[in-house]
């Protein structure tokens, strides 16, 4: 009897006389009791649903291709009983390459997790900037942010980006393919891109100002030196 006790703990569930009958009967009861498989199918239902709206978000944010630009890594190092703690700060330029930008720092204890924090804070911080025929700017315009001074020109075709260091990032990501710079001051990166973000916020279309004026864009383009014909068409150019 032993034996046979000893074969029937270790043998599977089908090979137990009766098993077969107390399973379902288990199996009925659990589903007879109910409440908590319903719940766990909801819980189910729900976890599901929220994993689909993470893939769709997820899905929307891959749709839309951005150039991210890794401009400035500062490695800092803090003296504490038993060493030396190394920590990063990261500055990263980010923009979609049709008149949108946005730059972003963030510090951690690694490399990779600094420029993630970073990138993640220039996305939330983009800002639109209207091109003249989708490649230079409309007007020169100057930027000032502490000790930085930087100064931006609008440039005929195929002048191309005349900029250095962090200047050349920010014209990169932000798609504008003819521009002339200059930056008098200091050269830290992190004055240099606020200052030209400050010059690139004081960027105006004609069509923004001629819907402020009430005016047509002909009109204002006109009164540049253009003939009426010349403004005209580039007035019909202009898309923002």
């Amino acid at each position: 009897m032993a034996d046979e006790t000893e074969i029937q703990a270790g043998a599977p569930a089908d090979a137990i006389p009766g098993a077969e009958g107390q399973g379902e009967r288990r199996g009925r009861g659990g589903r007879g009791r109910g409440g908590n498989d319903r719940g766990g199918d909801r819980g189910g239902r729900g976890r599901d649903g929220r994993g689909r709206r993470d893939d769709r978000r997820g899905a929307e944010e891959q749709g839309e291709e951005l150039i991210e630009k890794l401009v400035h890594i500062n490695r800092v190092s803090k003296t504490v009983k038993g060493g030396k703690r190394f920590g990063f700060a990261a500055l990263v330029v980010v923009g979609d390459g049709k008149g949108r930008a946005g730059f972003g720092h963030g510090k951690a204890r690694e490399v990779p997790e600094a420029i993630s924090k970073a990138t993640a804070a220039a996305k939330k911080a983009m800002v639109r900037v209207p091109l003249r025929e989708g490649r230079t700017l409309h007007h020169d315009g100057n930027g000032h942010f502490g000790a930085g001074r930087v100064t931006v020109r609008t440039a005929p075709p195929g002048t191309g980006i005349i900029a250095g260091g962090p200047m050349r990032a920010i014209f990169e990501s932000l798609g504008v393919a003819d521009v002339v710079t200059k930056s008098v001051g200091t050269s830290n990166p992190y004055n240099m891109i606020r200052a030209t973000f400050e010059a690139l916020k004081d960027q105006t279309s004609p069509k923004s100002v001629s819907q402020r004026r009430g005016k047509k864009i002909a009109d204002l383009l006109g009164r540049g030196g253009a003939s009426a014909p010349v403004a005209e068409a580039e007035a019909a150019a202009i898309t923002e």
